[in-house]
């Protein structure tokens, strides 16, 4: 086999990072927009030891799963990977994800369910992240996701998958921008002013919280000019944030954030709670879906306890500690962020809730010093999953269940397993879909202690 080869393969099933996956001879390829059940002429792009990497060059007989794209833009844009599939099947897709990484990973005999449905595949992402650049000629500002696989922005002016009013927003930047003395960002030399624009939308009020993310280590006219205009012409928008973000790196912001007009939070609704959510805020990006696993988690809490005391670790804004609170009779939650420890503070004043102790600290560092036994303990760590010493005490502080929330397959097989091989035992894991039309997919894992 060789680069530029042209083979026609059939597409077996789909891998954890969304391509399908055919072979030829024994030899493993894996295969861009590819639909299980395809059968297609392809073409080699890259060749290694073990696999090769492939695009489609024709169909010979397409999968009967396959539909017309809802996004124009699709093909070309890296954010809905899996849109080209119809949504049935995209969930037993993610569902086979989930059991081979728990078979294969976690070395564990369970059977998956399919994920809980996101009650919206449309308009459902509510925190929109744009990289910004500028055209070298016209200075035409740019702002849109990335294409596969590299930095080269494309442009979108309507996305169906975020709330319209983003679009909106968006476009105005674009233009209004270089008329306040903003220019775009240049990610090659480090220069220009604006680096992403950030919305955070939401979905029970409607409110928007804009996010410029400079170039900058300070505000100056011309920003302070831009978010103004922004905030008079929207009557949608609540508040207008400065990021400021000068450093030489891929993260998209930085903790040091201003508010120049309106307020610096917007408010969520989840279950019967309200939730403030600011520029750094982590928050579930499909507010409706998250919804489905806060339910989840307090309804096993609720049928299977009387009274608990719950560990909420890895908390944020204590999300979970909050709404499941009122079935509980201590929460304690730990999160090493001091600005979502603050926040959340003020959230439980927000709801009236007063038996959620909230710990500014490092999870690990919380649990070694911790002397109290919960009878549940919920972890949600970021996707790396949780350390080997994370979760030794997790064990010896829970009396009976850990709730485990993971947004990675791997890493939660990986953790799984190890908890098995302490001795614990996996229950049930219950996939839920959050992040639509892509490769992704959160999990509910119960583990019996």
């Amino acid at each position: 086999m060789q680069i530029n080869d042209e083979l026609v393969v059939s597409i077996e099933k789909l891998s954890n990072l969304g391509f399908g996956i055919a072979k030829s001879e024994g030899f493993v390829i894996f295969v861009e927009n590819a639909c299980p059940q395809d059968v297609v002429k392809i073409k080699i792009t890259k060749l290694n030891k073990n696999y090769a990497n492939a695009k489609i060059s024709g169909f010979i007989t397409p999968s009967p799963h396959r539909v017309e794209p809802f996004c124009p833009m699709q093909k070309v844009c890296g954010a809905c990977q899996l849109q080209f599939i119809d949504y049935d099947y995209q969930l037993e897709l993610k569902r086979e994800i989930v059991q081979d990484a728990m078979n294969k990973i976690g070395h564990l005999d369970i059977e998956i369910p399919k994920p809980v449905p996101s009650p919206q595949i449309k308009a459902f992402r509510h925190k929109i992240q744009y990289p910004v650049a500028q055209t070298k000629v016209s200075k035409r500002l740019l702002a849109g996701y990335y294409k596969p696989q590299t930095h080269d922005i494309v442009n979108i002016k309507y996305c169906p998958i975020q709330p319209e009013i983003c679009d909106k927003i968006i476009e105005f930047v674009r233009a209004t921008a270089p008329t306040c003395g903003v220019s775009g960002y240049d990610e090659k030399h480090h220069a220009g002013d604006l680096r992403h624009i950030v919305i955070r939308n939401s979905a029970s009020t409607g409110e928007n919280l804009v996010v410029l993310v400079v170039n900058s280590n300070q505000n100056n006219e011309n920003f302070s000019k831009l978010a103004k205009c922004i905030f008079d012409k929207f009557d949608e928008v609540s508040g207008v944030c400065l990021n400021f973000n000068p450093k030489k790196t891929n993260v998209i912001m930085s903790n040091d954030t201003l508010c120049i007009c309106g307020t610096p939070t917007i408010n969520e609704k989840i279950l019967d709670k309200t939730f403030m959510i600011g520029a750094n805020t982590f928050f579930q990006v499909n507010p409706k879906s998250a919804e489905n696993i806060f339910r989840y988690v307090k309804e096993y809490i609720a049928d299977n306890f009387e009274s608990p005391v719950v560990l909420d670790a890895y908390a944020g804004v204590s999300s979970f500690g909050i709404c499941v609170s009122d079935v509980c009779k201590t929460v304690v939650s730990v999160e090493e962020n001091k600005s979502s420890t603050d926040l959340a503070r003020k959230i439980a004043a927000l709801n009236s809730i007063s038996n959620v102790e909230i710990n500014n600290m490092d999870a690990g560092k919380f649990f070694a010093a911790e002397k109290r036994k919960f009878d549940t303990v919920i972890l949600d760590p970021p996707r790396k999953g949780c350390t080997v010493q994370s979760l030794d005490e997790a064990v010896r502080l829970c009396k009976d269940t850990i709730i485990y929330v993971s947004c990675n397959p791997a890493t939660l097989a990986r953790d799984l397993k190890y908890l098995t091989e302490k001795g614990c035992r996996v229950e049930s894991i219950q996939p839920f879909d959050m992040f639509c039309h892509t490769f992704h997919i959160e999990n509910v894992a119960v583990i019996k202690v």
